[in-house]
């Protein structure tokens, strides 16, 4: 059944803009706390006293949080109503993000994260089949897609430019006080643009085991990439935990190929191309997500700049980025997504590759910005283009799981790809430190290797999206669901 609000041209109307602003606003929130503390990391240390081993929790805190329970999240959406679950994850989100700028210790800040993490795994999935279920497939789906594609893109950037400014104005505290009073905005527009689609509760049932065996699995997968950095890949504790990961897992696999009502109806693998397309994101975040923490590293710990000339560095990266998903839009109906996205991985992994042959004396304008400017505009087409391939043929009732499984794949890619290429960057700088070379000399070539990786990544997740199906037909029909 459409929404109330729904039209033949939705977009076209002061209520169809006003949702979509919302609904966008909401991604950018979400997506940009992931990043925006990161600048803020030095100030925090020097503030609170806490030791490099800490202070990683105040980010991957909200990552474990944040992707282990988006599926629940997902399916919480589908069960209970869309609108109700955005709600309970914007209070939750706006309350603990007050708490972690109120915090004077590591215990409460890390506490802060953890809660915030749990308020956007409710809030995104929510938002993203609220999305996809009010406007309808065509030309208002794929402008409304654009528009969240290119906010999810941008909050990575914007978030450390934003956090560069907070820290260096006002203090490292409002990277967590700027999210109260949107959160409140958001409170106040939920109710009065988005229809009631409440439910009494499940229906037929609810996968307890399936739940538990999710959330357990894919919380200790993010918990081990994001220490294996730390123990090392062959330590018996990140074997151990991405080996418990793995069972979990597949019993979760096992359990929903067999339970009456599961939390992930296989089924909805069957819809063709909605798998490869998770499985892209998943390998695109992995460069993308890593770029940021790696090049970030070398601005301020190589070319020594402060926190906010690295948030400004990003600037020319977000307005690429933003004029590529415009442009991304207006070409789907034309080429069909799989293009895009094959075309948009390979740019990003020229980007990289150039970005990978930054050195120790670099100058911006030379050696960073043209990678970063390629970069950007093969992350508009990727992001615009995968989210509409897979959001397309997913039936109303199956929206907020499909919405919490792509979202899911960017988390753990970017877990993943964190771990990874840290690890690599550390391992050749230790190398190099060892062969005599000069501190910076060392991280340089660290974070060289990191990126030219990174750049190979994103060069396999363009094969991956060979296998992506076009969310456009031939004739210009949307793909359908099909049990083949």
């Amino acid at each position: 059944m459409r929404s109330p609000v729904e039209s033949p041209a939705l977009l076209a109307t002061r209520r169809g803009k006003l949702v979509l602003a919302l609904l966008c606003t909401i991604a950018f929130l979400d997506f940009v706390d992931g990043s925006i503390v990161n600048v803020a990391l030095p100030a925090m240390q020097r503030d609170l006293g806490l030791d490099v081993s800490t202070l990683q929790w105040v980010t991957s805190g909200y990552m474990l949080t944040y992707g282990g329970l988006m599926l629940l999240g997902g399916r919480l959406a589908d069960l209970l109503g869309r609108r109700r679950v955005l709600l309970a994850g914007t209070v939750l989100l706006g309350v603990s993000a007050a708490v972690g700028g109120l915090a004077h210790g590591s215990e409460l800040l890390i506490g802060a994260r953890l809660a915030q993490g749990v308020g956007a795994a409710l809030m995104l999935p929510a938002a993203l089949s609220t999305l996809t279920t009010t406007f309808r497939e065509g030309p208002d789906r794929d402008i409304a897609l654009s528009v969240w594609g290119g906010a999810a893109g941008l909050a990575s950037a914007a978030g450390v430019l934003l956090g560069g400014a907070l820290t260096q104005g006002p203090g490292w505290r409002w990277v967590f006080y700027v999210n109260t009073p949107v959160c409140l905005l958001v409170l106040i527009a939920v109710p009065a643009l988005l229809p009631d689609d409440r439910r009494d509760g499940p229906r037929g049932g609810f996968d307890v085991l399936g739940t538990a065996l999710a959330t357990s699995g894919l919380m200790l997968l993010v918990y081990g990439l994001v220490q294996a950095p730390e123990y090392g890949w062959d330590d018996a504790r990140t074997l151990a935990l991405l080996g418990a990961a793995l069972v979990l897992l597949i019993a979760f696999v096992v359990n929903e190929s067999r339970t009456r009502d599961p939390l992930v109806p296989l089924s909805i693998f069957r819809i063709r191309g909605l798998a490869a397309a998770n499985l892209t994101y998943l390998t695109i975040a992995a460069g993308m997500l890593a770029m940021f923490f790696v090049l970030t590293l070398y601005l301020q710990s190589v070319l020594g700049y402060t926190e906010l000339e690295t948030g400004v560095a990003y600037l020319p990266f977000s307005l690429c980025l933003a004029a590529a998903a415009g442009a991304t839009q207006k070409l789907l109906a034309r080429t069909g997504t799989r293009p895009l996205i094959v075309g948009g991985s390979v740019l990003m992994g020229a980007g990289l590759i150039w970005l990978s042959r930054i050195p120790v004396d670099g100058s911006f304008a030379a050696d960073v910005l043209p990678g970063m400017l390629i970069m950007a505009f093969g992350a508009g087409a990727v992001f615009v283009a995968t989210t509409a391939a897979a959001n397309a043929g997913v039936p109303p009732e199956q929206a907020g799981l499909a919405a919490a499984l792509l979202n899911t794949a960017q988390q753990i890619g970017g877990a993943l790809g964190i771990a990874i290429l840290t690890a690599v960057a550390t391992a050749r700088t230790a190398d190099r430190i060892a062969a005599g070379e000069s501190a910076a000399a060392a991280m340089t070539s660290g974070f060289r290797l990191a990126l030219l990786l990174g750049g190979l990544i994103a060069l396999a997740a363009a094969l991956i999206a060979t296998r992506t199906a076009d969310s456009r037909g031939e004739q210009g029909e949307p793909v359908r669901a099909t049990t083949g």
